[in-house]
């Protein structure tokens, strides 16, 4: 496990360095230039995040005009998402992120093994009493607003 971590926060770092965007905001960026158009439920599968999660990054990349919202062609009621020739030049120099070499080794595993994982981590987030959605890695908390 701390191999892993290690993996993704020295991306995150990476990530900064290079282009002053955490890794999850890079990994963001590298998913929509894979599947540009994909709306944030879309985005959320792909990064295996949650909704919430990965929409606090997308609101940071939209108000840093790294991301573009719009309308769906095909459906006004549907947003997607693009990038915006700022990020297109910011990914031209990018570093790789860990979170895809992740996503394919889980993938990679049988099917038992990936349920014996998932309730391994399910049990160990219980134990530690951690609830509802994570934030994607290394993505700075968002501040709650006082009413």
């Amino acid at each position: 496990l701390r191999r892993v971590l290690q993996s993704l926060r020295e991306g995150a770092r990476r990530a900064e360095a290079a282009l002053k965007l955490s890794g999850a905001q890079l990994f963001v960026l590298q998913i929509v230039a894979k599947t540009p158009g994909l709306s944030l439920n879309e985005l959320a599968e792909k990064t295996r995040t949650h909704q919430s999660s990965v929409s606090v990054v997308v609101t940071r990349l939209v108000d840093a005009g790294l991301l573009k919202r719009e309308r769906a062609d095909d459906d006004a009621r549907r947003m997607v998402l693009s990038l915006t020739a700022k990020s297109r030049r910011l990914l031209d120099r990018a570093p790789d992120v860990p979170q895809h070499r992740l996503i394919a080794a889980v993938e990679a595993l049988p099917k038992a093994e990936r349920a014996a994982l998932a309730k391994g981590l399910k049990s160990i987030t219980a134990a530690l009493e951690l609830e509802g959605p994570a934030p994607m890695f290394f993505e700075a908390p968002t501040k709650r607003r006082k009413s």
